[in-house]
């Protein structure tokens, strides 16, 4: 198979598994397990694929304390707390709209680098799109109205998205330059799994069915194990430029997966919404000329861990 062909397809591949993580979530809700079983079960499996991967690709499990305390901080706003955020949220949001609001992680990116002082490429066409982006979510909120989604679930995924840059930003800082990125996502992912424990009292009685068992082992296989390989694939034979195109699919594909599997209403201000969300967080991706310059042919970009999450925004 043609080298571009193989790409598309797992750009397509990684689309879907990611996009349909929201419609697992949803389902294993509705069957009867909680938003935290749902986030320990998921890290647990997650973890035991990116092991395998890992020591098929004979990488080793980091041993210094230094890397162990930063990643137990990635694990906890990467991992730990955005994926039960998005159990939260999923209770009483459709699983269509936890996916569009997932979009939003790159306008917190910036926005929290525009406050902190660490966002130096402010350039008017960002910002405009930064708040063209905050305009659609706005919009799909709907606040105005009786039926908008503004809800305490609602700023639950935003809250997931939210931490999802704030992980971001710390891994960049903390966690770049590995030799071995698979065992360290791999450690993350255990990180996370340690992290969920504690939440073990409140998780609840364990009543899930059949259905409910099979929407939580899809979503940690391969909704969060599997994914990450095929991302990390992705970004070593294209480049996270063409990694993060998936990004834009995402949204695409959960609404049309909530429409489809779980007759999700999807209403016109909601897909308005969507494109203007996606439009203002295609704005804030906008490059530099300085940076196109040092991003081109023969460059040696800076390589950072990918992160197993649902989203790949960085």
């Amino acid at each position: 198979m043609p080298r571009h062909l193989s790409s598309s397809l797992r750009m397509a591949v990684l689309a879907l598994l990611w996009g349909s993580g929201f419609l697992w979530i949803k389902v294993a809700l509705n069957h009867g397990l909680s938003p935290a079983q749902i986030t320990i079960t998921r890290c647990a499996l997650g973890t035991l694929v990116l092991l395998a991967l890992a020591r098929r690709a004979g990488q080793r499990l980091p041993r210094d304390r230094a890397t162990w305390r930063h990643l137990a901080v990635a694990a906890l706003f990467c991992n730990a707390i955005p994926f039960a955020l998005f159990g939260i949220g999923e209770q009483t949001v459709d699983s269509g709209i936890a996916g569009v609001l997932n979009a939003t992680t790159p306008l917190w990116s910036l926005l929290i680098g525009a406050l902190l002082g660490t966002e130096r490429d402010l350039r008017p066409l960002r910002l405009t799109g930064l708040a063209l982006g905050f305009a659609g979510t706005l919009l799909i909120f709907a606040p105005w109205h009786r039926s908008g989604l503004l809800s305490w679930s609602a700023l639950s995924l935003l809250g997931a998205a939210a931490s999802y840059a704030i992980a971001f930003a710390y891994m960049a800082r903390k966690l770049t330059h590995n030799a071995a990125p698979m065992a360290t996502s791999a450690a993350q992912l255990l990180a996370a799994t340690a992290w969920t424990t504690l939440a073990l009292p409140a998780a609840g009685p364990l009543r899930p069915d059949a259905t409910a068992l099979l929407a939580v082992t899809v979503l940690g296989i391969l909704g969060t194990g599997v994914t990450f390989y095929l991302n990390y694939r992705l970004i070593a034979d294209e480049g996270p430029t063409s990694a993060a195109t998936v990004g834009y699919l995402l949204p695409v594909v959960s609404v049309a997966l909530g429409a489809l599997v779980l007759h999700e209403a999807v209403g016109v201000r909601v897909l308005v919404g969507m494109a203007v969300v996606l439009t203002g967080v295609g704005m804030t991706r906008s490059r530099g000329k300085a940076e196109e310059a040092g991003t081109g042919a023969g460059a040696s970009p800076r390589r950072t861990t990918p992160p197993p999450r649902p989203e790949p925004v960085a």
